[in-house]
Formats: structure tokens, C-alpha cells, sequence
């Protein structure tokens, strides 16, 4: 499939297309500061460089955007890496932990409570930092799928808690979800 769109390297970013990242011509290494430096061969290096997931929900480890801020306290987009898997472990190791910076996502482990009032559910749950409280909206744009058998749902405050499998719950708290969340 080819798409028109997607400036290949060693062109520098346009204003006009999407540049794609590949492997043989990018280097990504944390810098003296602990910020990450990408090195594009055929253009230059950024520093201060920040990865972004286009699709964070359906194509977690696949469209991830490396961006920068210019001189102009603007952000730019260096390209895009269609897939992570393509990079290599330490690559994929550092784009990871900028991620997860960005994306300060809990995952859920196991569901102790669910209660509904005001419109909305109020959950006590397990996450891999612990037990913790949350307050959702119950509304059917608060949850989405994730994968084929996870779901995101997304607080009052637009922070992101991951349920990975659903069928890893126990039979009880995956009632006690799908009584709320049936969607």
C-alpha cells in the first residue's frame, strides 16, 4: 500500500508530509541531561525530543510521533515511526519510558468496588503503584476498547487507567465492570 503522504528519509521534515522514521537512518540515545537526542542521517539532531502515540489506544506501539521544541518554544514534529518493533531493544527501551512520562496511564490489576451515584462511578482498584480511588463520569465516551480484550477508561480528570485483559479479572469483578460498563 502506498501512501503519498509519507516523505521518505533523508529529506528533512516538510511542512507539507509526514516524514517516516526507519531504523537505518535514525539514532536515539539519551542526551547529558537525561532528555533523549534523535540524530536523522541526511538532517541533523534534535535535542529535548518527546514521543507521542497518534493512535494511543488501537496502535499503542505503532504512529509514534518524535517531537521537539524549536527555537520559537513551538513544537515540531520530527516523523513518524510506524512500528517500534522495527527499531532496535534499546531504542524502543528509550522511546517507552518517554511515553510513559507522557502518558502517566495506570493499569488496573484487580476491581474491589464499583458504586454509581450522581452519574457517576466511583472505583476502588488495584494498580500496579497500588490500591487507589478514582471517579469516572458514566458516560459512554469515558471507556474505550483496548486491543480485543481491554478497555481504558478515562477519570474525571482525563487521566487514563488501563485494564490490559479483561478475561485476566476474576469472574466477580468482571460483572461487577460490565454492570457499569456494557459497552
Amino acid at each position: 500500500m502506498t501512501q503519498t503522504n509519507i516523505i521518505p528519509l533523508p529529506l528533512p521534515a516538510s511542512p507539507n508530509g509526514v516524514r517516516r522514521l526507519v531504523p537505518e537512518g535514525t539514532v536515539l540515545q539519551r542526551g547529558d541531561r537525561g532528555c533523549l537526542r534523535c540524530t536523522i542521517a541526511g538532517d541533523r539532531s534534535y535535542d529535548g525530543v518527546t514521543a507521542v502515540r497518534l493512535f494511543p489506544i488501537s496502535y499503542g506501539d505503532c504512529f509514534v510521533s518524535l517531537r521537539y521544541t524549536d527555537e520559537a518554544d513551538k513544537e515540531r514534529e520530527i516523523g513518524i515511526i510506524e512500528r517500534l518493533a522495527d527499531f532496535p531493544p534499546q531504542t524502543v527501551a528509550e522511546i517507552h519510558q518517554s511515553l510513559e512520562r507522557h502518558y502517566h496511564e495506570q493499569i488496573i490489576r484487580r476491581i474491589h468496588k464499583i458504586k454509581q451515584r450522581y452519574g457517576q462511578l466511583f472505583f476502588h482498584v488495584e494498580t500496579d503503584s497500588g490500591s487507589l480511588e478514582f471517579v469516572m463520569p458514566w458516560r459512554h465516551d469515558r471507556a474505550e476498547e483496548y486491543g480485543t480484550q481491554g478497555r481504558v477508561l478515562l477519570d474525571s480528570l482525563n487521566n487514563r487507567y488501563l485494564i490490559p485483559d479483561l478475561d485476566a479479572l476474576t469472574p466477580k469483578e468482571k460483572r461487577l465492570l460490565v454492570s457499569f460498563i456494557y459497552w
